[in-house]
């Protein structure tokens, strides 16, 4: 456990610290490779984010762990969402947004990147946010 001097801030580092092993792991990332983690879990937050209505996006937001929500809520401009976009532009936003070279398709890592934080998110947040996406965007969400 990260060791802060703050008990929250303690659980923070570490929920954020198992979601971004878990990302590196299915990847078959080391550790060494955290920027890459970072990288792709704060493409796939702020794609997903500027989609969002800002209720929406602030209803989920309120779930994730506290580290997380402030990636999350890094340069986020409200009155310039929700941005419109289909699956092919999520993606292609989640592509530019990380500085390496995704080796498989930029599609499993959001795959990937969305399945460690649902751990985070109630049924019923989640498919909130589903429900709000465009049919073809909504099936890339798990």
């Amino acid at each position: 456990m990260a060791e802060t001097g703050y008990a929250p801030f303690n659980r923070t580092v570490d929920k954020t610290n198992r979601v971004l092993r878990e990302i590196e792991e299915a990847h078959g990332w080391s550790a060494e490779h955290r920027n890459r983690s970072y990288a792709a879990l704060r493409a796939v937050l702020h794609a997903l984010r500027d989609r969002l209505s800002v209720e929406e996006s602030a209803h989920l937001a309120a779930q994730l762990p506290l580290l997380i929500r402030g990636l999350y809520y890094d340069g986020w401009r409200p009155g310039a969402v929700p941005v419109k976009l289909n699956r092919e532009k999520f993606l292609d936003r989640v592509s530019s947004g990380v500085d390496f070279e995704v080796q498989e398709s930029t599609e499993d890592l959001v795959k990937t990147v969305l399945q460690a934080l649902r751990k985070h998110i109630s049924d019923g947040e989640w498919e909130d946010v589903k429900s709000s996406m465009p049919k073809d965007l909504a099936s890339v969400l798990p």
